[in-house]
């Protein structure tokens, strides 16, 4: 199961009212039937003790100290590991109850990914399917016989059995009502420029809705943004979304998989998501109305060693960007303007401008509250033992893989969190805290969510509604959540502003 911009069960179902807590409400729900939830939490990889031969460089240093010098840790609300197991710290919520219930509204779908709509007064809903489709679910609920966009011919081959790569997102344009613009997220064979033995291709691609046919893409109005080669099929991120209140388009990308952020294409001692050089296990933002890119001056390190620790990474980057002919750097991108010092541990000798936040797993679950102060819900996919959910700032790091959740990680001990560690990146930057964290006593990953906003169902107004995918892969019982921000939470600015949320 997995959840975007809209929440995601067994079918594209509508709530009717039934009492039931925990709750889910007034929102399209849509089940993940073979899709990325599950490996996400990494049925094939999440152990990681058959993997964690590949780290043996040892990371470099910054602020050592307590594990509860972390942002948020030790929090009563955070995940606990008691007797090798970690275990969610749940709190019902005094006087919580909804009534809701669920009713299809469509099947016959492979793998439905997200449901999403454009705004643009059809009421038509898009069902995004991994196997390269999207179809329309008109306002009368019928669904369209021919798809609104067909990718089958250009996907990499899916594993039948499981596959993270695929159609994993789309986006519509703010402004989709008159320009027809459609963001694209889908993974392709490796380009011939890729290393040899890698995985897929990830491309972010505009397309056009053909100007005959509101229902259907003009398939030859690709225009590729960006070209992202991935050494291992898992971890991809892939999801975009636009900010509600910049109208910049944001893409989550995953750290490039395998696991504990280590192996072929990971940078050594720090791993892809903390070496500002590399665009993997991060939170990208681009303007897609503008063609300005960012102007920046490489920093460099105080030895001027910029090639240590390179000999795993290929001698150029593995991915291709347009900024300043397709698309353009927003001016308040961390990096857009200037540049922090090039480490010795950093792969290349620039770090991107699109780099919007970093220190992310796997960033597979993205959503902006549609109220309040539009926050940026990020539902990070953890490794062996924690799920987070955090609200992303402007040049957050978010702490992988010098943390998992609020917890201490090493990529040679993956379950066994230690009681210290760095509590700074490596440009002595804060970590900064989830809003949740869960352990695997709930399921084998988080999966979520979205910010409740709707009317039907008064008492989730504000509540965080996400949920856990099933750890049997035969029976189907996973859980769903509701979380509360503390009493007056507006969000802020600054690590310390992310409290920690009550779930229940």
């Amino acid at each position: 199961m997995i959840w975007h911009n809209h929440y995601m069960f067994s079918y594209p179902v509508r709530t009717r009212m039934t009492k039931v807590t925990p709750v889910i409400a007034s929102l399209l729900i849509i089940a993940l039937i073979a899709g990325v939830g599950a490996q996400q939490a990494g049925l094939n990889d999440a152990s990681g003790t058959n993997e964690s031969s590949d780290q043996t460089t040892e990371s470099p240093q910054s602020m050592a100290g307590s594990v509860t010098d972390l942002t948020n840790a030790g929090d009563p609300l955070a995940a606990t590991f008691e007797n090798n197991k970690s275990r969610t710290n749940l709190e019902p919520i005094p006087s919580f109850t909804a009534d809701i219930g669920l009713e299809l509204i469509g099947g016959n779908f492979t793998a439905p990914m997200m449901v999403t709509s454009p705004e643009d007064g059809t009421g038509r809903l898009f069902v995004v399917d991994q196997i390269g489709v999207v179809r329309i679910i008109d306002a009368n609920g019928t669904a369209l016989p021919d798809p609104f966009l067909d990718l089958r011919g250009k996907l990499v081959d899916l594993d039948p059995t499981y596959d993270e790569r695929g159609l994993l997102s789309i986006a519509f344009h703010p402004n989709y009502r008159n320009n027809g613009k459609v963001y694209v997220f889908y993974s392709v064979p490796l380009r011939s420029e890729a290393p040899g033995g890698w995985s897929c291709t990830n491309h972010i691609s505009e397309f056009s809705v053909d100007p005959e046919n509101p229902d259907a893409v003009n398939i030859s109005s690709e225009k590729v943004l960006m070209y992202i080669d991935k050494p291992y099929e898992n971890h991809n991120g892939g999801v975009l979304a636009f900010g509600p209140a910049d109208g910049y388009l944001y893409i989550s990308v995953g750290d490039g998989g395998k696991a504990n952020d280590v192996g072929n294409g990971h940078t050594p001692g720090i791993g892809n998501a903390q070496d500002l050089t590399k665009i993997y296990g991060k939170i990208l933002r681009i303007d897609v109305d503008s063609t300005t890119a960012g102007v920046v001056t490489v920093q460099q390190n105080q030895t001027g060693n910029t090639s240590a620790n390179r000999t795993e990474n290929p001698p150029e980057p593995t991915w291709t960007t347009f900024s300043g002919s397709l698309y353009g750097i927003p001016p308040d991108n961390p990096f857009a303007e200037t540049q922090p010092e090039i480490l010795d541990s950093y792969a290349y000798k620039t770090v991107l401008p699109e780099i919007y936040a970093y220190g992310f797993r796997n960033p597979a679950y993205m959503a902006f509250d549609s109220g309040g102060n539009n926050a940026l819900f990020v539902g990070e996919a953890g490794q062996n033992l924690f799920e987070s959910v955090d609200i992303v700032l402007n040049g957050g790091n978010y702490g992988w893989n010098i943390r998992e959740g609020t917890h201490c990680f090493d990529p040679n001990a993956p379950t066994a969190p230690g009681e210290s560690c760095n509590t700074t990146g490596y440009q002595g930057e804060p970590l900064i805290g989830p809003i949740f964290e869960g352990g695997h006593d709930l399921g084998i990953v988080i999966v979520g969510g979205d910010v409740y906003r709707g009317t039907t169902v008064v008492g989730l107004q504000g509540r965080y509604m996400f949920g856990y995918w099933s750890d049997s892969r035969t029976v189907g019982d996973g859980t769903i959540l509701a979380a509360t921000p503390p009493a007056g939470w507006i969000g802020g600015a600054l690590p310390e502003d992310n409290a920690m949320w009550q779930a229940q």
